[in-house]
């Protein structure tokens, strides 16, 4: 009997939270490719419905649903409206770089409503569901390179990435008894839109190559791959893990010495 493909993701239903750009956009696109009923949600609903357009003239299943995840509200009309879902993917996410002394007390909460508490809900009722079909499941959240490392002028950030990792450890084992898995993404130094500023003068990139195994930066279609497939039946005994897909900057650390 041949063995079942890994990534096949066939007659899943995955709801895609943060679907309309960067690395939202390729994981949904590569969740419809690998099969699944892929429903895309953000706040840019025309960005969603281009897209979902798109792979449904591939003749995929896509469709467009309004998520803004910092509003309760939202949420729960997303849900409802995403019917019985599989795979849950939690990509939504916002970051604001400063010094840690100038955070004001409304950035500080609307980062922790749209990164961590919109995050925790939408997965408490999308588990829920989960839950009481009693089909197992699969949750998949992007965390970042901070949910492990510590960098500066993100601290806030931070604050909910690393939580994400927390979560996904403690979801893992209570959930583990429903057949659901619950891992994390820890993206490294990937171009979006959102960064692309970012990295636009020479000695970001220059340094990065120099610190990085693989030099060049990443890109949003480096992480759809990992998350395909921890949300297909290859990953049926791996849980509460938290993987970096960084070329390799956070377990290594590279040096000017070469053998004569």
């Amino acid at each position: 009997m041949a063995p079942a493909n890994p990534f096949d993701l066939s007659g899943k239903r995955a709801l895609i939270a943060g679907a309309s750009r960067g690395i939202g956009q390729a994981i949904a696109e590569g969740m419809a490719r690998a099969g699944a009923h892929v429903v895309a949600a953000a706040r840019s609903l025309p960005a969603l419905e281009e897209i979902a357009g798109r792979l449904r003239g591939e003749g995929l299943q896509a469709v467009a649903v309004e998520l803004d995840i910092s509003s309760r509200e939202s949420r729960q009309r997303a849900v409802d409206t995403a019917g019985d879902v599989d795979i849950l993917v939690n990509v939504a996410g916002m970051n604001l770089r400063k010094r840690f002394t100038e955070y004001t007390p409304e950035e500080y909460e609307r980062l922790l409503r749209t990164n961590l508490t919109g995050i925790f809900e939408l997965t408490q009722a999308v588990g829920r569901g989960m839950i009481d079909r009693g089909r197992g499941g699969k949750v998949v959240m992007i965390g970042s390179l901070t949910s492990m490392l510590g960098l500066p002028y993100v601290t806030v950030y931070t604050v909910t990435k690393a939580a994400l990792a927390g979560l996904t450890r403690s979801l893992a084992a209570e959930w583990g008894g429903h057949n659901i898995q619950v891992n994390c993404i820890a993206p490294g130094f990937i171009l979006t839109d959102l960064n692309r500023e970012m990295w636009k003068p020479p000695h970001m990139t220059g340094w990065l190559q120099g610190v990085q195994p693989n030099p060049r930066m990443g890109r949003p279609d480096d992480i759809a791959p990992l998350a395909v497939f921890l949300g297909g039946p290859g990953s049926d005994y791996i849980t509460g893990q938290v993987i970096a897909v960084d070329g390799g900057l956070s377990t290594t650390t590279m040096w000017p010495f070469q053998p004569a």
